[in-house]
């Protein structure tokens, strides 16, 4: 290895963080860009299903929640496109590949979200197995990630109360409410598993990114902390736990559950899944819709730029 590739691994192993200006092989930059730029769209993306409900949530008290939570998002997405382009990339770049399909983002988004039950159950399952893995990337080894993760954990542990709130009000409600909320675990349970990616054996960057300390835990480790902490969240909601494989192994200290449909994962990731082209399409409108309020701020940014150099000057 030359200087620089023993001085950064140095970094790695003694667990400091690697920062914008230092050296880095070309390999942790990329797949950094990839896993840091799909976590922003998915943020973007995610606004997607919560903000259809906005205008139909049962009350001013939900719609003030959701509002508030979906503004999150979108400041979620903020933050992590700001870190991105601390790797020598653009927004423009990032958002160019995001819409023209090449990055991907988090495949749960793909699911319609049919009733007010649905909204519980993201906030609940999809935003509860994003913290699972976020806390961890708490310790990511690429400091500007890292910092931005510690805030944006304490405000997905909120989505995930709100999410469960909501769904527990419809759990305990009437007959039918209860059975709202048992359509919608059923549709989102396994989903919300296959945010966490391929089993570890068929991951293509999971090694790579463990070796360098950009993740910490493991696909399966972290799908497995997600399966253990749901368990007794159900049994609190009185629903029927959609794996009907699902058993304590005493041995294991874990809950053995059945196998995800993977033939459904790769399909809605490669573009087949029921809202694929609709949030991309909603997405290129409002980003075209955007242009002038875009070009409204850099004029406005030269504008101020020029006159504060001719004061100078």
């Amino acid at each position: 290895m030359t200087s620089q590739e023993e001085n950064f691994m140095r970094k790695i192993e003694a667990d400091e963080k690697i920062e914008p200006k230092d050296w880095m092989p070309e390999a942790y930059r990329k797949n950094l860009i990839r896993q840091m730029s799909q976590h922003a769209h998915s943020e973007v993306i995610g606004m997607q299903p919560e903000g259809n409900w906005i205008t139909r949530a049962p009350s001013l008290r939900r719609k003030a929640v959701l509002l508030s939570k979906v503004q999150d998002e979108a400041g979620h997405g903020l933050y992590l496109y700001s870190a991105t382009e601390t790797l020598g990339i653009s927004r423009a770049e990032l958002i160019a590949a995001l819409q023209s399909g090449e990055a991907k983002y988090a495949s749960i988004f793909n699911y319609p979200t049919l009733t007010w039950g649905d909204v519980g159950a993201i906030g609940w399952l999809v935003d509860g197995a994003a913290i699972v893995n976020q806390v961890s990337l708490q310790r990511t080894s690429y400091g500007p990630y890292s910092r931005g993760m510690i805030r944006i954990c304490k405000e997905e542990s909120f989505h995930q109360r709100q999410g469960y709130e909501a769904l527990l009000a419809l759990a305990k409600g009437s007959p039918e409410q209860k059975q709202m909320a048992q359509d919608s675990l059923n549709r989102f349970y396994w989903p919300a598993l296959m945010m966490f990616g391929p089993h570890d054996s068929e991951s293509a960057h999971s090694a790579k990114s463990m070796e360098w300390k950009i993740k910490r835990e493991t696909n399966d480790d972290l799908r497995q902390k997600f399966i253990d902490q749901t368990v007794p969240q159900i049994e609190v909601l009185g629903l029927e736990h959609p794996d009907k494989e699902i058993k304590w192994n005493e041995e294991r200290g874990h809950y053995d559950a059945g196998e995800i449909d993977w033939d459904e994962f790769y399909s809605v990731i490669n573009g087949n899944g029921h809202c694929n082209r609709q949030r991309v399409e909603h997405h290129i409108a409002a980003h075209d819709e955007g242009t002038w309020v875009r070009d409204a701020i850099t004029a406005y940014n030269e504008k101020k730029n020029a006159k504060k150099a001719q004061n100078v000057a």
